[in-house]
């Protein structure tokens, strides 16, 4: 651990892209389909079979990610076999896709809106890479969002439905469109189609203002049919995987940098402030001062109405997104606190987060950063935040003013 490399040098952010990498490549390839998912700290596979919806996606976001930046035919091929497995093994018969499998089994065929938009930016990501026969795939999904779990009146997503497409779960969750207006932003930079655009910036406003409003102009989680706030739900499990309770600052962040990128994409000339920078900032700057841990460093998971934290636990994801919102603001707003705190959690990540004997980053530390196991990458963890990240901030470091 000898003198902190420069965090804001591509050359520096390149490297970590490719160490990152070479923990998962091509070890997470299983040449009967797909990709392996459960990884310990050394990448030894614990379990070669079961297979998420999540991280069948992200993986193919990886590889298309890392062929755009460096086009090795490896890569492309990783992209065209993680598509395959997703059309032959998660794609459904009704349109749906298997959430949950191992092997030849379905674990779960429940619909989430959460995993199709993983689905949505996993064909995006392969189309802009190269994978042609991805383009149908993109709007074909997009339909399937569309006739199952868009809600006119509201203008926002439902989260969850039945295998069979007839039981619609009240739950209404912020999550799922965050991603859905990723995944659209996605396809938006992939084919130029407009309406997807239009969608991502509906999706921004109905959150980031409108049910924003009715937690103080920050971020809630969950909310009951009507897109009313429900502040009870999952009180009582906090630590949930998918839907935790209380403010969610590395959510926060993470909506501040799509609010970013849309602002690129319909301001393309005006980079001065708008609505959506405006917004950025506030929801940085809540996140920053409530989840900011002074004494053992990094952002924490959770914190509650009051503003005190609730969940101390520190994330791989919430640290990532937060150093690519804090790129981002930086250049926009021209003001030195972002890079600052943008180097702050790079700090805290190269101390704690960043495994520099085998690579990628540790999924989940206690408060003191000590482990609380030796899985860094369970299903769901991809390195995608990571690795999106450092793309993210090179885009931003090289794009033209």
């Amino acid at each position: 651990m000898s003198t902190p490399p420069n965090f804001r040098s591509v050359g520096f952010l390149q490297q970590h892209i490719d160490s990152t990498m070479h923990f998962y490549h091509p070890a997470c390839i299983d040449p009967n389909g797909g990709f392996f998912q459960f990884f310990k700290d050394n990448g030894d596979i614990y379990d070669k079979d079961t297979r998420h919806l999540v991280s069948s996606t992200r993986f193919v976001f990886n590889y298309a990610k890392a062929y755009q930046s460096q086009p090795k035919v490896e890569y492309l091929a990783a992209v065209r076999h993680g598509i395959h497995y997703l059309r032959e093994r998660h794609k459904r018969d009704n349109g749906g896709y298997v959430w949950l499998l191992n092997k030849d089994t379905n674990l779960d065929e429940t619909n989430h809106c959460y995993g199709l938009a993983f689905v949505l930016l996993a064909y995006s990501c392969a189309y802009q890479a190269g994978l042609t026969e991805a383009y149908p795939w993109i709007q074909e999904t997009v339909d399937l969002l569309e006739t199952h779990f868009w809600d006119e009146q509201y203008g926002l997503y439902k989260d969850e439905i039945s295998a069979d497409w007839q039981q619609v779960s009240p739950y209404r969750g912020q999550n799922a469109n965050m991603h859905t207006c990723e995944a659209m932003l996605a396809a938006y930079d992939a084919t130029g189609e407009t309406a997807y655009l239009d969608r991502a910036v509906l999706l921004a406003k109905n959150i980031c203002q409108r049910q924003a409003s009715l937690a103080g102009g920050e971020i809630w989680e969950h909310y009951t049919q009507d897109w009313q706030i429900d502040w009870e739900y999952n009180k009582n499990d906090p630590k949930h995987l998918f839907r935790p309770w209380g403010f969610q600052p590395g959510h926060q962040t993470e909506w501040a940098k799509l609010l970013l990128l849309i602002h690129q994409r319909v301001n393309p000339e005006k980079q001065t402030q708008s609505g959506f920078v405006d917004k950025a900032i506030y929801l940085f700057d809540q996140a920053w001062e409530k989840a900011w841990d002074e004494k053992n460093k990094g952002l924490c998971y959770g914190y509650d109405p009051e503003g005190n934290i609730c969940d101390g636990d520190k994330y791989f994801w919430v640290q990532a997104e937060s150093f690519a919102a804090a790129a981002m603001l930086a250049q926009v707003t021209g003001k030195d606190i972002y890079w600052q705190r943008y180097q702050a959690i790079w700090q805290y990540a190269w101390q704690h987060m960043i495994d520099h004997k085998y690579g990628a980053w540790f999924r989940i530390l206690q408060q003191d950063n000590q482990a609380y196991d030796d899985c860094k990458s369970p299903a769901g963890k991809t390195d995608y935040h990571t690795m999106g990240a450092c793309y993210e901030v090179i885009t931003q470091l090289t794009r033209k003013k």
